[in-house]
């Protein structure tokens, strides 16, 4: 029995262009349901009423008109833009070329420890979860992104550069436990939504599927990436989101939040997560599969 066809290739520039488009449309749509999700896992105390989840979305300006609340919800937008492009070109554009050399150097060994189609998919989980790892070199992007969201005191009227003047590889606080949350997430995103392909829709050549098979295998994608990643993020959205000058270790973290929150604290976040960050994930990751082939047809 013939091994299935490959994956078409498409060129670098559509993957830039295609995953590009995708992460503005994202931006545009939903960072203020990214705010919301990042003040709720910042949060420490149980919420009990309507009242104090308004307090804890809206901070001081929860007593303000619903419509002057909502303004409010677009703090660091200028970093999110940067980070969240910038983020998809990588992971979207990049997983790819990942996964076009693992396929050329382990394809056999995985077609002979997991068959051919099971295989495949596996090896573009694994190229997903090393792009995943990579992607801490865009974390002050994050972090700031994140304080602004959360912590916007931290900032004491400092802009971009004094803030990267004063605070260097400070940035780069919790790189570990990101790298540790993006390798089994990035697993998963990309694990699901190739499993789906292969298994529900019998695809052999993934970048020939339709906008709607797209969508539903991210769907499968993004509601096991955000799961499995669920522990780690909330741990580091708190490293992230203390002042620049009351750092706090992960492991302390861990330890405040198992022994003062219970072990339900390391999915905080998450029912809003699945309802509000998912749809978020399965748009752009639907859109950069359908867009980058469509830019590469364009190209040519």
């Amino acid at each position: 029995m013939s091994p299935p066809p490959s994956d078409k290739k498409q060129s670098g520039t559509a993957r830039v262009l295609g995953s590009a488009s995708a992460g503005i449309c994202e931006i545009a749509v939903f960072h203020p349901v990214d705010t919301i999700s990042k003040r709720l896992m910042s949060n420490q105390l149980k919420i009990t009423s309507a009242a104090q989840l308004n307090s804890v979305i809206f901070r001081e300006h929860a007593n303000k008109a619903l419509g002057s609340r909502l303004f409010t919800l677009f703090p660091g937008l200028g970093y999110a833009a940067c980070y969240k492009i910038l983020q998809r070109v990588y992971k979207y554009g990049g997983q790819p070329f990942a996964n076009e050399f693992l396929t050329a150097n382990f394809k056999e060994t995985y077609d002979n420890l997991f068959g051919p189609k099971t295989g495949k998919a596996l090896l573009s989980a694994t190229a997903g979860s090393l792009i995943g790892i990579g992607e801490v070199v865009l974390l002050p992007l994050d972090v700031l992104k994140i304080k602004r969201q959360t912590n916007p005191e931290s900032f004491k009227g400092r802009g971009f550069l004094k803030i990267l003047a004063d605070e260097g590889f400070g940035l780069y606080r919790g790189w570990g436990w990101t790298a540790a949350r993006n390798a089994p997430g990035s697993f998963a995103l990309f694990g699901g939504n190739s499993f789906a392909k292969e298994y529900i829709f019998g695809l052999t050549d993934y970048s020939s599927a339709t906008w709607t098979q797209n969508f539903i295998t991210s769907i499968f994608g993004a509601s096991a990436s955000l799961i499995v990643s669920a522990p780690l993020d909330v741990i580091k959205t708190r490293i992230q989101n203390r002042n620049f000058d009351n750092p706090e270790s992960g492991f302390t973290i861990l330890k405040n939040m198992a022994k003062n929150e219970g072990v339900t604290a390391f999915f905080k976040g998450l029912t809003p997560k699945l309802l509000t960050t998912g749809p978020k994930l399965v748009f752009s990751f639907a859109l950069a599969q359908s867009l980058i082939p469509a830019f590469d047809k364009l190209l040519k």
